[in-house]
Formats: structure tokens, sequence, C-alpha cells
């Protein structure tokens, strides 16, 4: 293109421009897209300080709920004045003249629209960045009216594998729109599992129903949108429905049986978010998440074991916490025989009273308090345990039990009772003349010696 060209293009941009400006209905649209941009500014300022969770911006703390409805509040002006735009052009249109102001306002409108949800519901900031650089172009060749022809240029590029047409506008469909669905899914998962675990109202096993059931829904649901726009025919899925039942049966038995099994787990309430549960082959943790094919157990030590769901149910567990949270445990120590046992017994349960995770109270049934007992006789001295109840589990944030020997020590050298140990007396004999025939060795809880 010359400079003449140039000059005679600006030449007809400026008469067609002068033309639209001596028209008297370009000054009434003119005035019709102010009013509506205006109504719809007005009508939503009123909407966000009547309604009281479109005022102040959430918290992470905040229900998802009062979230969607404070991001909702940041796109009802531009909606406002989308669909108003759009019900004026067709009115424009019935009055017979062109209302080609109207609709470029509409076209930025619906742009606006746009960047108004992404900048409301897209948290990500990347995710966002890739929304407009891609859905941008998109809507503004639609727009300008260009888009079909691109599609055809798409549709033109194309390669035969067998019977299957391949073009470049399927595969840049199925891209956009599969990542589109994915991103989809998986706000919507996060989003009604966090809604569905905030019903204080139904007890936990029932919400983790419902929130495995929201997420295989949503799955379905994006599976089969997502076939559609890779343009498989799903009545055709009916004729494979026997072959893809046996191979599901066969090649993915696992997989629905430990599925089956967390429904199952869930329902009989055999299992919930919190319990400390040991398994038949040793492992223990408490339960911290339930998925679709495995439980996640959390140790003491931070690590996570990922249960398969069916083994609840085939192997044999031990659920500490099932029914009620409280435990009882129990420490040995030793005392001399020389101790008066009945007095030092009510000193070490009073001692051990006085831990603050330790059961103890008058107001506390009497056999979940705390008690000193004889075990047995041993070698060195009495064997005696303290057997006592504790919320929650000897371990982790409850070192009960190690807190426990260190007051029954302390309490014992104050009262000054000692721990007997292992001693030895040693007996030499000798014969008449006087060489050493053998030595005996015997245990004592003292130790003597003899010439």
């Amino acid at each position: 293109m010359n400079f003449d060209e140039i000059i005679a293009n600006v030449k007809t941009f400026l008469s067609l421009a002068e033309t639209a400006l001596s028209m008297p209905h370009t000054y009434f649209q003119l005035a019709i897209v102010g009013f509506i941009y205006l109504l719809a500014f007005l009508f939503s300022r009123k909407v966000r300080s009547s309604v009281k969770f479109m005022q102040d911006k959430p918290t992470e703390a905040t229900h998802p709920i009062v979230h969607l409805i404070y991001r909702v509040g940041e796109v009802i002006f531009p909606l406002l004045a989308l669909v108003l735009l759009m019900m004026s052009s067709g009115f424009s249109e019935a009055l017979a003249y062109s209302p080609w102001l109207i609709k470029s306002a509409y076209a930025l409108a619906v742009i606006l629209f746009f960047m108004a949800l992404v900048n409301a519901f897209v948290v990500n900031e990347m995710v966002a960045s890739l929304f407009k650089w891609i859905g941008l172009p998109i809507i503004f060749l639609k727009l300008v009216g260009l888009l079909p022809a691109l599609i055809g240029v798409l549709q033109e590029a194309s390669i035969e594998v067998g019977n299957i047409n391949i073009t470049a506008y399927g595969i840049v469909r199925v891209v956009i729109f599969g990542s589109f669905l994915f991103w989809l899914g998986r706000a919507s998962n996060n989003f009604g599992k966090s809604v569905i675990k905030r019903q204080e109202s139904l007890d936990v096993p029932t919400r983790e129903v419902f929130s495995k059931l929201f997420e295989v829904t949503i799955f379905c649901i994006i599976a089969l949108l997502l076939l559609n726009v890779m343009g498989i025919n799903l009545t055709t899925l009916a004729v494979f429905g026997g072959a893809l039942g046996v191979g599901l049966g066969l090649g993915l038995q696992t997989i629905a049986s430990n599925f089956i099994s967390g429904i199952i787990i869930l329902l009989d309430k055999s299992l919930t978010v919190g319990d400390f549960v040991e398994m038949d082959d040793g492992q223990k943790g408490f339960v911290r998440e339930f998925r679709m094919r495995y439980t996640v157990l959390e140790t003491y030590d931070g690590k996570d074991i990922l249960v398969p769901n069916e083994k609840f149910i085939s192997s044999l567990m031990i659920n500490w916490t099932h029914k009620d949270p409280k435990q009882r445990y129990r420490v040995d120590f030793s005392v001399p025989y020389s101790t008066d046992i009945r007095a030092m017994v009510e000193v070490i349960k009073e001692a051990v009273a006085e831990h603050p995770q330790v059961i103890s109270g008058l107001d506390v049934p009497f056999e979940e308090r705390p008690d000193c007992e004889i075990d047995s006789f041993g070698d060195s001295g009495i064997n005696m345990f303290v057997e006592f109840w504790i919320e929650g589990i000897d371990d982790g944030k409850n070192r009960v039990g190690g807190d426990l020997l260190l007051t029954i020590f302390e309490t014992l050298k104050a009262n000054n009772i000692d721990i007997p140990f292992p001693q030895r007396e040693v007996r030499v004999l000798k014969d008449d003349e006087g060489f050493t025939a053998n030595i005996k060795m015997t245990k004592h809880t003292s130790a003597k010696g003899s010439d």
C-alpha cells in the first residue's frame, strides 16, 4: 500500500465519520449508550451497598458461598450493561435505522464482561493470563466477524490417519475447551466440597459421602462434555457398553472395589476423619482424608500413609477412637520390699492425678480415676503399675506416659523410696585345705558380702 492509498483510506474514513455524525440517530444512540452505562453503574452500586456480603472482601476463613456472592457482585455492572445493550440493539433495528454505535458499545461490553469474569473468578494469576491471552482474541474475532474465516482456514489444514480426519481446528478446539473444562471441573469440585464440608448440621461421614458423590458427578459431567468437544458421538458408546463393562470388571476391578469400599465405610460410619486406627500390619495413624481410591493416614512422625479403602473392610483394623476418644494406659515401676506400699500407693495416685491431661476428680467415675496396684513380686523388688485415662492417644502431642514416669520417679525420690535394681551376693566357699572349691552367686535386694 503506497502513500496515496493511505491518504484515500483516511479520507474515506473521515467521510464516513462525517456522514455518521450528521445523522440524528447517531446522537440518539450515543445518548442510549450513556444512559445504559449510567443505569447499570447506579443499579450495581445500589445492589452491592444493599447486600452485606458484597461490601467487604472476605477472608480465607469465610464461607465459600460468601466468596461466591462477593465475586458475583464484581460482575453485576458489566453483565447488566451487556444485557441492556443487547435489548436496545434489537429495539433500534425495529425502528429501521442501523444501530452501529450501540453494536460497537455491545462489543465493548462483551470484552469488559469477560475481563470482569476472569478477574473475579480466576484466582491463579497464570491461569487468568492464559484466559485473557486466548479468550480476548477469540471474542474480538467473533465480534468483527472474522472467526468463521479463521475456522475455515484451520479446518483445511488436516491430515488423514486411516479413516480418521484430524484437522488443526479440531486439535485447537480440544486443547482450548479441554483445558477450560478441566479448570472448570476442578474449581467446581473444590467449591462444592468446601460447601459440603461446612454443613455443620450433617455428621462427618455423611459430609464425606456427599463430597465423594459430588466429585464423581463433576468428573462424569466433565468427561461427557470433553467427549462431545472431541466430536465423539455419545450414542455410539452404547454399542461398546457390554465390552466396556467387561473391561471394567476385569481391568478396573481393584479400583472399583476400593471406590465401593470407601462408600461403604462412610455409610456404616466405621471410620471417620480424625479417628486413630491401627492396621493388622502395624501401621497406625490419624484418618485425615477420604479419597476415591484410598484413605490418607497421618502418622506421628509426619508421614502420610495411603491405605486402599478395600483394606479397611477385608482386613483387621483397630479403631482406637471410634466410639469414645478416652483411652486407658499404664506405666510400670518397682519399689523395694521394705516400702510401705499402702502409703506409697496413695502418694503415687495423687501425683498422677495432678497431670493436666489425666482424667481425675471427684466427678469422674471411680473406674476411670488413676489407680496404683501391685503387679507381681520380682527378684529385686515389688513390681507396681499405674493405670490412668486420657483424652486421645498417648503419643505425639499427648506424651503422657513419659511425663508420668518422670513424675513417679520424682515422687519416689521425694519420699526417700529408691527404685531397686538387680544386685548380687558373692559367697566364697573354702575346703579344709584353704583352697577355693566353688563360687555361687544369688540375687538379693541389697549387697551383703560374707567371707
